[in-house]
């Protein structure tokens, strides 16, 4: 079949109008292509592009998760479990990186802890997707009721499920200078130091769940004069789901120490609004105790160091998340952590590097 544009010129021969639709269109493809290589555009004088089609790396992550419960009467429990340690390869084509990490703290015993992490780190727009439900390996870190605060020492709590899943995407303002890749995903050089603004909205799905008899009896352990009349009404339920809407933003910088030598720093503040359901225990509480919107603020924050000289690179990179949920009858204060320590090599040049060796 021939091209559009030459069928239109031979129909010309035998009419008197010819159709120019088509050359239009390619006219308005070929614009939209200079626009999207426009806006994928980078300065080299601050960012060195990738120069291999291919990545393998070893990585260690370390998770760690703080969750927090304080009543309307001031009680407080905080729970934390052991951190987890994961290690696994990983395989990388371009931007499109896959692995798969075991957790060596749970090789030989089931555990109910799920996770998955999905972060995707372009020049302009960055995308985490992640899901995570807890295992049963909590513990009680501290309980504070009234002006007394006890911190027992390696008491196991099984009667705490968190999940949590959603997305972030962010927009990175000063992407032709600022390389987010440079410090998350080893796929560019940062040259020069440089900083941008960040714009970025996010929904999770908060979801927390509380076994009110587990806990008595762990009380009971923690005070020799337990009395279930100390727990303030507000801890007693069974479930708690809220979602979260937010809309954030930030400052990212990436600092050239030397050369192919990077620290980098980002934080974000959202501003984010709730919409939460929950199941009351007690009948003194009424559900709509526990349905109601209202705006808090979180915070997400990412930390790195990175050697690349483009054909080998090591590194370590932190991700912090903090939620929080407050209201007069109860509030959850949630940290999760994150930290990485990895080393790879690239192979398989791209061919306009290959040439311009020769």
């Amino acid at each position: 079949m021939l091209p559009a544009c030459v069928l239109a010129s031979d129909m010309a021969g035998a009419n008197d109008s010819v159709d120019v639709s088509q050359p239009k269109k390619a006219k308005t493809g070929r614009r939209l292509v200079e626009l999207v290589r426009e806006f994928n555009r980078i300065d080299t004088s601050y960012i060195e592009p990738q120069h291999y089609n291919f990545t393998v790396m070893a990585q260690n992550t370390t998770t760690y998760e703080i969750y927090r419960l304080v009543s309307k009467g001031g009680q407080e429990i905080t729970f934390a479990p052991k951190p987890s340690m994961k290690v696994g390869p990983y395989f990388g084509w371009r931007w499109v990186f896959l692995g798969y990490t075991f957790d060596i703290n749970h090789l030989s015993n089931s555990n109910r802890k799920k996770e998955i992490d999905i972060s995707l780190y372009s020049s302009q727009i960055g995308i985490d997707l992640f899901y995570r439900n807890t295992g049963d390996d909590y513990k009680i870190r501290s309980v504070t009721f009234g002006k007394e605060t006890v911190r027992p020492k390696d008491l196991s709590f099984s009667g705490i499920e968190v999940g949590i899943k959603g997305f972030n995407l962010y927009y990175i303002f000063n992407h032709h200078k600022f390389s987010y890749p440079a410090a998350f995903s080893q796929s560019t050089i940062q040259k020069r130091s440089c900083g941008s603004p960040l714009l970025g909205i996010s929904y999770t799905n908060h979801s927390l769940k509380l076994d009110y008899d587990m806990l008595h009896d762990a009380m009971e352990h923690v005070y020799d004069d337990y009395d279930k009349e100390k727990v303030d009404s507000g801890l007693m339920f069974n479930h708690v789901e809220y979602d979260d809407y937010s809309i954030s933003g930030g400052y990212a910088y990436n600092y050239v120490v030397t050369r192919n030598l990077l620290l980098a720093a980002s934080l974000s503040v959202a501003l984010a609004y709730k919409k939460t359901v929950g199941e009351m225990q007690s009948r003194a509480f009424h559900l709509r105790d526990f349905r109601f919107s209202n705006f808090n603020v979180d915070a997400i924050g990412r930390f790195g160091i990175v050697y690349n000289n483009m054909k080998w690179y090591c590194g370590a990179s932190v991700i912090v998340k903090a939620y929080n949920y407050h209201k007069p009858q109860f509030s959850t204060n949630n940290v999760f952590g994150s930290l990485n320590i990895y080393a790879g090599i690239n192979f398989g040049k791209m061919k306009k590097y290959r040439k311009s060796k020769k």
